[in-house]
């Protein structure tokens, strides 16, 4: 039993310590990765930014900013081996949790139309769009749009 114990995810506060693991996690699972220096400043910024793990390993990790009653994810990142197992959902649901103990009346955050995967997790979360941001994301081919979408929280 303590080593199913073990193997469960448990959050703590992501230091710089951790760029490193998450960097290689970044570079393997989007094509267009947040820097660093992203990382770096909203750690330095104040933001929640969070580590999920299991066994010393790091399976994911976000970042979100609040203020002012409410609250905006910046990064929502499961890797890739721990991908489609239900961690984006639990993650999910303790950035809600923070949300709501920070008082902020609602929650919003920007997603690709591509990520079909993403647009899923958030849907049945019951986000929803209230906006496009065109050109915003770095693709391919150019830039990519960004949905934006909003939860209100209770």
């Amino acid at each position: 039993m303590s080593a199913l114990l073990n193997n469960l995810p448990r959050y703590r506060r992501m230091t710089e310590a951790d760029i490193d693991a998450i960097m290689a996690i970044e570079n393997v699972i989007y094509p267009h990765p947040w820097t660093s220096g992203n990382f770096n400043d909203s750690l330095r910024a104040g933001y929640h930014c969070w580590i999920m793990e299991t066994g010393g390993e790091t399976m994911g990790y976000s970042v979100m900013m609040i203020a002012a009653g409410e609250a905006h994810v910046l990064n929502l990142s499961i890797a890739a081996q721990w991908q489609r197992q239900g961690h984006g959902r639990e993650q999910l649901q303790f950035l809600l949790k923070l949300a709501r103990d920070f008082s902020a009346s609602r929650i919003l955050l920007e997603v690709r139309p591509s990520n079909v995967a993403g647009r899923g997790l958030y849907a049945d979360a019951g986000f929803s769009e209230i906006a496009t941001r065109r050109g915003y994301y770095p693709a391919r081919d150019g830039r990519e749009d960004a949905i934006v979408l909003e939860l209100e929280l209770q």
